[in-house]
């Protein structure tokens, strides 16, 4: 076994949530006071629903990650009726609330799941090979131990943009015949033994791999994706969408939808009303990111980016999820309009 296997960031495939990241930036832009309904979509460790309860305001939060849940019933129960825990997908939060004020989503893994190593999440130190949120359906071992090769390079090279997807994929392959990866620690030495690890490396071999896999296993870009129209579905006018992301994949989604939301058609001289639509969002704020100061208090935030968009008087277009360009990737159906 391998001594050492990489400080948090690297050994879960991304940042964690230990410290809500651009706290400041994230309620100024949301703007709670008492009244206003709040959507905390990612409730995790519950940092941005506590300051935003501490503004007067009330929060639904959602985790689809029952031990999130659990451990959150505490603060339910000391909010005085202003805090509401529902553990689902962020995708149907329009399916836990009529309307909101407010939406945050922190597009990232949960230091409580990072801490737990029976989840699987993280090989700094050793559990079975999981990374399931909702600690349900295909996990990361059934995937490396059963998709084919260029499955596995695919979803490599797409969700972790690994370039040595493909060199992986087959080594997988070849070790897997002999014995099945079970254990995270057991796939991350693997992949160093063979990928190598050059001093100047700043990260672990097998980071990107298990980004990939985790994002796969949970289908996150689709989630996010399904979350963004459901946001939009729920605000009020004059209501705030804030999302915090910590790499491309994910701030490419939130970007192209507030574009897309923002942009204003006037339709054709042949199918005006085919073509016409409105604003449903207008920004607010585009890729805000973290000080020196809040990146050296907290190196989780050195990669975080903040957008921000205010919901108009439109109403919702059709949730077409195309505009994404989301990958077409193995095992996962196409998210359906919902």
């Amino acid at each position: 076994m391998m001594a050492d296997h990489g400080d948090d960031l690297s050994a879960v495939g991304g940042p964690v949530r230990h410290i809500p990241v651009l706290l400041a930036e994230v309620l100024e832009a949301l703007s709670p006071k008492a009244g206003d309904v709040i959507v905390d979509g990612t409730f995790g460790a519950g940092g941005y629903t506590k300051a935003i309860l501490a503004s007067g305001a009330s929060v639904v939060a959602i985790d689809r990650d029952p031990d999130a849940i659990a451990a959150g019933r505490g603060l339910e129960q000391q909010s005085g009726g202003r805090l509401r825990l529902v553990q689902a997908p962020f995708s149907t939060l329009d399916e836990q609330v009529e309307s909101a004020d407010g939406v945050v989503l922190d597009i990232g893994i949960s230091s409580m799941q990072v801490d737990q190593p029976e989840r699987g999440f993280s090989f700094r130190t050793d559990g079975p090979l999981d990374m399931r949120m909702a600690q349900a359906g295909l996990s990361a071992a059934d995937v490396v131990n059963s998709f084919k090769i260029g499955d596995l390079a695919r979803i490599f090279g797409f969700l972790g943009e690994e370039r040595n997807a493909g060199r992986i994929a087959r080594m997988i392959e070849s070790r897997r015949e002999k014995r099945p990866f079970e254990r995270t620690l057991d796939l991350a030495d693997a992949i160093e033994t063979h990928i190598g690890r050059a001093p100047k490396d700043k990260i672990h071999p097998a980071t990107r791999v298990f980004q990939a896999l985790r994002i796969f296993v949970n289908d996150e870009l689709g989630e996010l994706a399904k979350a963004l129209v459901a946001s939009e579905r729920v605000l009020k006018p004059g209501g705030r969408l804030a999302v915090v992301t910590f790499h491309s994949l994910e701030d490419r989604i939130v970007k192209r939808f507030i574009a897309d939301r923002a942009d204003v058609a006037t339709g054709s001289r042949h199918l005006p009303e085919a073509h016409a639509r409105t604003a449903t969002f207008r920004k607010a704020g585009g890729g805000v990111t973290a000080g020196d100061a809040e990146v050296a208090a907290n190196p989780r935030a050195r990669s975080a980016r903040l957008r921000t968009a205010i919901r108009t008087e439109a109403p919702a277009r059709a949730g077409d999820l195309t505009i994404f360009g989301l990958p077409k990737l193995p095992g996962i159906q196409a998210p359906r309009e919902r």
